[in-house]
């Protein structure tokens, strides 16, 4: 058999991986003697006893001249973060809720991983960004999908042109490895979006422990500073009411390695005017601080009837700043609310326009959208 024929063989037997016994045993069905197979497999060697047909020597030899040891640099990098990766600090942030116990286990610089739960649009990514923002930290953030996995996370081998114009096979660190490598704080963003069984790669990880990156034959320690911080609308339960739709139920021993588990709410009205006036400042509104009350006051008693199971739907935190910047683009509190609440159903939305009209004696009612295209 021909180099390539037993690669192929191989290939088709084992997959792109196999280790020694695979081989061995491949050797004993096909009558070839064992050294003679390795010798035609030299080229792809990754370690004692293993194997990968996607991987060239020459792409090891190149992990192993930048690799230094386990406090250095990122190895083997093609799509290296260099920049400052410390959040910027926005003018609007107003904290609350758990923000200050966030802030705190971060700046420990403990390894203890956190999991935030909350309702849609009530501060939990942005109060962990501001938080490293405030203390100068980098934070890498990961927005978790259903085809999130292993390769996304840790990395893998990707195809990159040289200078010569060639393409080599080079290894990329994914952003878990990003961030052990550099001590930054790791966001996994819509944690319970993600496919449970696609992410239990990173189970070692969350116990604070080194990596090994089977590909290249390397441990990955994690740098002090590093930390996992997981935010999601759920407790990794699913969501029964369908509200969250795509949210997945996850494996109960990966929760269980979670030291704890923060409940966010949204901010009381007190704190929510607060918040929707340095938004208006920022915008360089003035003399909105009445829109701002009764809008704060609007959202309040929606929500307390949500709670109370008398509505499907709320205002979120999120959505009152929507139309505050709403209200900067079009200057009419009419339109503002309702663009920024067209998104819910007929009924649910006459309903919250009824109820601010309730609320703000000057409210006019908006009227039916005509389509400006047509002619008249």
């Amino acid at each position: 058999m021909t180099d390539e024929q037993i690669i192929e063989d191989l290939r088709n037997t084992f997959g792109k991986e196999f280790t020694a016994a695979d081989v061995r045993g491949y050797c004993a069905s096909k009558s070839i003697s064992y050294p003679t197979v390795t010798k035609r497999l030299d080229d792809f060697k990754v370690g004692r006893g293993k194997w990968n047909l996607e991987v060239t020597r020459q792409a090891i030899q190149k992990l192993e001249n930048t690799y230094h040891s386990p406090s250095a640099s990122p190895i083997g990098v093609i799509e290296s973060v260099n920049q400052n990766l410390i959040p910027q600090k926005d003018s609007t942030f107003v904290p609350f809720g758990n923000f200050r116990d966030i802030k705190k286990i971060i700046q420990s610089g403990i390894f203890y991983p956190t999991f935030i739960t909350g309702l849609s649009g009530n501060g939990k990514t942005f109060e962990v960004e501001q938080a490293c923002a405030q203390l100068g930290r980098e934070l890498v953030r990961v927005n978790m999908t259903a085809e999130t996995d292993e390769d996304s996370l840790i990395g893998g081998f990707r195809l990159k042109a040289n200078s010569e114009g060639a393409t080599e096979t080079v290894w990329s660190n994914g952003p878990v490895i990003e961030a052990m490598m550099r001590g930054t704080i790791l966001l996994l963003d819509e944690m319970d979006a993600a496919d449970a069984n696609k992410i239990l790669a990173i189970m070692s990880i969350l116990e604070g422990k080194p990596l090994f990156l089977k590909k290249i034959g390397r441990f990955i320690y994690p740098k002090s500073g590093f930390n996992i911080i997981a935010t999601a609308n759920t407790k990794g339960k699913g969501s029964d009411d369908g509200r969250f739709i795509g949210t997945n139920v996850l494996n109960d021993a990966f929760l269980e390695r979670f030291a704890v588990t923060f409940e966010q709410s949204y901010p009381s009205p007190a704190i929510e005017k607060k918040i929707l006036t340095k938004v208006s400042s920022a915008l360089g509104l003035t003399e909105i601080d009445d829109f701002i009350k009764k809008l704060c006051d609007w959202s309040d008693v929606i929500r307390k009837t949500f709670f109370d199971g008398g509505i499907d739907e709320l205002i979120s935190t999120r959505r009152l700043v929507h139309i505050i910047r709403a209200y900067h683009i079009f200057e009419n509190k009419g339109k503002a609310i309702k663009v920024c609440i067209n998104r819910f159903d007929d009924e649910t939305k006459q309903a919250f326009l009824e109820l601010y009209d309730k609320i703000d004696a000057d409210f006019v009612m908006p009227e039916k959208e005509v389509d400006e295209s047509q002619d008249s």
